[in-house]
């Protein structure tokens, strides 16, 4: 899904803004968008528009939203987070729309304002390039950019907020196990809590409720996984009974 503008308003924008609304709950619970922006590349991704010319296949699953991408996807220069930020997909929702940058200090100073700027939300939802990566280790600062840290979320969640994080599948591994890590991965941060995943053929939704959230919230998620057919989002729950890849 890589958080660049030159896929906005692709599939996979469809299936991450309608989930999203469906979280919203038409406003009840805040969402706090933390895109994590990266610079647009020479990458061709032409196909994954082609939904928009299959309107009775996609439209059905969010109308409204479906119509709005399709304008926004229109012409290349609509192709942007402002697009997103200043159209009715999440009319009630706060942004951080600023670039991800390079160097720790600065990328420290960028999550403070996150949390910052999104102190009166309920969910905040991270969009970066790859998903969740532990620790930085000897990454490239460029590298970095790719990810979501651990620890970063911890912060997050520490402070109150549920948490939605968008995780790419790897090439050649298979998607069950490889998410069944990351909830592990979550819960060492959340112990006891309950969670969902909210899986596409390219990637997964990981959400990790706070118990401070509003009930609301929890009910929002469970509606979710009985609101599309599978192939469109695949949504489940995730206790500590039950955990993900059994």
């Amino acid at each position: 899904m890589n958080l660049k503008d030159q896929h906005v308003g692709n599939i996979n924008d469809y299936r991450k803004y309608a989930l999203l609304r469906a979280l919203s709950a038409g406003g009840a619970n805040q969402l706090g968008i933390c895109w994590m922006l990266t610079e647009s590349d020479d990458g061709s991704h032409d196909n994954q528009f082609d939904y928009l010319e299959q309107r009775e296949r996609y439209r059905h699953y969010d109308p409204d939203l479906f119509d709005t991408l399709a304008h926004i996807a229109e012409k290349p220069k609509r192709r942007n987070v402002n697009s997103i930020k200043t159209s009715c997909v999440l009319p009630d929702a706060l942004f951080h729309s600023d670039p991800l940058p390079q160097t720790p200090d600065e990328r420290a100073h960028y999550m403070s304002q996150c949390q910052t700027q999104f102190a009166a939300t309920d969910i905040v939802f991270f969009d970066p390039d790859n998903g969740i990566k532990i620790r930085s280790g000897s990454m490239s600062p460029k590298s970095t950019r790719r990810y979501i840290f651990l620890d970063e979320i911890a912060a997050f969640y520490a402070g109150g907020k549920s948490a939605l994080i968008c995780q790419h599948f790897p090439i050649r591994q298979h998607p069950r196990p490889f998410v069944a890590a990351r909830v592990a991965h979550l819960r060492s941060i959340a112990p006891g809590t309950d969670m969902w995943v909210f899986t596409t053929a390219q990637v997964a939704f990981l959400l990790v409720i706070h118990p401070d959230s509003p009930g609301n919230l929890a009910l929002a998620a469970t509606e979710a996984c009985s609101r599309w057919h599978h192939s469109f989002i695949r949504g489940e729950r995730i206790n500590t009974a039950s955990p993900f890849g059994d």
